[in-house]
């Protein structure tokens, strides 16, 4: 699908100009989302919702499980743009970042943190367990449980179109 005319970039013109500003471009995939303008302002919001506003969930913890999540179901473009943005949107150390790969055993990873990439693992994989939640239980209250599926559906629904549509990273 190509990208959307120049007459539905108007339309979303703020979101656009502010994404240009905190990145320096706009995502390949909002390009064709932008087709249908109410639909990008719909993910943006849900997008701010999930992963930008304050909770018990830290911004860059929210962006690993984006990551782990993506990574897991095969979806290369919102696992890279997720690792960008834990070190570069949340300051997450580099270090940290690269080693989301070997999470469950390096010394970077906290218990806490381990248990949420599990469940985001498993979640991309469709093998959620009881056992996920029952370790989830030991790190974090059920408001920050629903932060954390809360990352791990939106991702579910961006996962989906970008596989479909098979974006290209920029």
């Amino acid at each position: 699908v190509s990208p959307a005319p120049p007459e539905r970039f108007a339309q979303v013109a703020d979101i656009m100009a502010l994404w240009t500003r905190t990145k320096g471009y706009p995502p390949n995939s909002w390009l064709t989302m932008v087709r249908r303008p109410a639909v990008l302002r719909a993910y943006r919001a849900l997008h701010s919702a999930v992963m930008m506003d304050e909770g018990e969930v830290p911004k860059a913890l929210k962006f690993m499980i984006a990551h782990a999540v993506s990574d897991a179901c095969g979806d290369p473009y919102c696992a890279a743009h997720n690792a960008e943005n834990a070190a570069h949107i949340a300051a997450a150390p580099v270090e940290k970042v690269e080693a989301l790969p070997q999470y469950g055993t390096s010394p970077l990873f906290s218990p806490a943190e381990r248990a949420a990439l599990d469940l985001a693992h498993a979640a991309g994989g469709s093998d959620v367990t009881d056992a996920h939640f029952a370790e989830l239980g030991q790190h974090y209250s059920e408001d920050a449980i629903i932060e954390i599926v809360s990352v791990i559906a939106l991702l579910g629904w961006l996962n989906r179109w970008n596989i479909t549509l098979a974006t290209r990273i920029e």
